[in-house]
């Protein structure tokens, strides 16, 4: 009972309402939204469920702010983030719980995501600071100067997933803020709790009015596709499924919009005969297992040198198979539930493919009975080359091992898909550890880690992964435009 109270009290840290133009307000269509524990299948809340009058509402009150944030001082735009964060981090406690009861990941898990969202808005509140320009007499016209000034791209639509609540959410918001933009923000429909809470979190820290809104619905598309083509908007930023991504980038082309596309992935981990083995399963335990396998930079494919594949899947099977599953408030747990039904089936699908095309099943491989969408942690040895879960997302705690025999294997096998998001690569070869990130087509690369976020790098894809970059110094770039004026004097 005293868990259960605890939980009604975090709640209270999201309001269960639109927030537009500095107000919190009920839907124009007085619908709700159901938001579901994964754990239980049980109704924790009803948030407003926006109409499309609501969201250009949204972007009414986003446009309206646009020039008078713009001219905020810099500085100004920065503190706001630096208290943001400082206040994230004293609330983490609740905000993790929040977290944990609407998406389901652990609770040691949504502890370690809310330090990860929060130090965005720490990175780029120093950003804020640090746009430049440039100026220089004209390379044939002495008399001549050119000047170029970076200024706010203006009104934003973002569109965030369910998997990381806030963290998504951050590293769009925090470099908009610093650069003098404002946004409408669209959260996952099955994790707008936290997004809820950010918001109430950026007003009481001083975010003016119409800078953020948030608009929570249950069908995507109706909402966006009407700012998406209103002349108002100025950006498109999303994260989620290439397939979405593609059709978003499309009805973009209306108006020609900045876009930044973080889609899906397909992340290949290779473990050459010469890795440190210990230093491998441990990786790929962080790369497979974090946030219980559903994450774009989530391994997909372990590729493993012929020589060392036994060991390594007898290894990595032992550790997955120890992992204590269930409900992510309760001690120990260490893999909570997938989001909903859907996915758990999809998970369910790729193993039951896999295994009728031959592979072995060295742990796991079946759902949890009871409530709740659980699925064990599985590891596949012997993968055939027709295996869909080689081509498609899995999503979830499912390694599936493929052997190989030389470099170049390796390479082209890792190669082989129309993603491009993120790979792992293993080896104590200096020589090849290069080579073989230089060959590899992905837009980051993890070498003898498990994880490559981090809000000071750029994190983004290549190929059908996506376009743009968030965090880093390349971050704010997507904000900004630059503007030329040449003058005589």
């Amino acid at each position: 009972m005293a868990v259960a109270s605890q939980e009604r009290a975090v709640l209270r840290h999201a309001p269960p309402k639109l927030y537009i133009d500095g107000e919190w307000r009920d839907g124009a269509g007085g619908e709700t939204l159901g938001v579901e524990d994964p754990s239980t299948g049980e109704t924790l809340a009803e948030v407003a469920d926006a109409t499309p009058d609501d969201a250009r509402a949204a972007l009414g009150a986003a446009a309206g702010a646009q020039d008078d944030f713009a001219a905020m001082a810099p500085r100004e735009r920065g503190e706001i983030l630096r208290r943001a964060y400082e206040v994230i981090n004293e609330r983490v406690d609740d905000l993790a719980l929040l977290m944990t009861l609407e998406m389901g990941k652990t609770i040691t898990e949504s502890k370690q995501e809310i330090a990860y969202a929060a130090d965005f808005f720490h990175w780029f509140a120093g950003e804020a600071t640090r746009i430049e320009g440039g100026y220089k007499v004209a390379e044939k016209a002495p008399a001549q100067r050119v000047l170029v000034m970076r200024q706010p791209v203006g009104p934003c639509v973002f569109i965030t997933p369910w998997n990381f609540p806030m963290a998504m959410g951050t590293r769009k918001i925090g470099p908009a803020v610093a650069a003098g933009c404002t946004m409408v923000m669209k959260p996952a429909k099955q994790t707008p709790l936290t997004m809820l809470a950010l918001a109430a979190i950026l007003e009481e820290c001083g975010l003016p009015p119409g800078v953020l809104n948030v608009v929570t619905a249950s069908s995507s598309g109706s909402i966006m596709e009407p700012l998406i083509t209103d002349a108002r908007t100025r950006k498109l930023s999303f994260t989620g499924s290439t397939e979405v991504g593609r059709s978003l980038i499309e009805q973009s082309a209306q108006q020609v919009l900045r876009v930044s596309m973080e889609l899906g992935g397909n992340a290949p981990f290779l473990v050459f005969e010469d890795a440190d083995l210990d230093a491998a399963v441990q990786g790929a335990m962080i790369a497979k297992m974090r946030n219980t396998g559903e994450a774009c930079t989530a391994a997909n494919r372990f590729h493993v040198h012929e020589a060392v594949a036994e060991e390594f899947g007898r290894r990595l099977a032992d550790r997955m198979g120890a992992m204590k599953v269930g409900r992510g408030t309760q001690d120990g747990v260490e893999v909570g539930p997938l989001i909903d039904a859907d996915q758990r089936a999809v998970v369910e699908e790729l193993t039951r493919d896999a295994v009728s095309k031959g592979a072995l099943v060295l742990t796991g491989g079946e759902r949890v009975d009871g409530p709740g969408y659980f699925f064990q942690p599985t590891v596949l040895g012997d993968i055939a080359d027709g295996a869909r879960i080689l081509r498609e997302e899995a999503f979830g705690p499912v390694a599936p091992i493929k052997t190989f025999a030389g470099d170049d294997e390796a390479v082209q096998a890792a190669n082989a898909t129309e993603f491009g998001l993120v790979s792992y690569v293993y080896t104590q070869n200096l020589q090849r550890a290069i080579g073989v990130c230089e060959r590899l087509e992905t837009g980051m690369v993890g070498l003898n880690q498990g994880m490559v976020s981090n809000a000071g790098a750029p994190f983004g894809g290549v190929k059908q992964s996506g376009v743009g970059r968030e965090g880093g110094n390349e971050g704010i770039d997507e904000y900004l435009e630059t503007k030329y004026v040449a003058m005589t004097l």
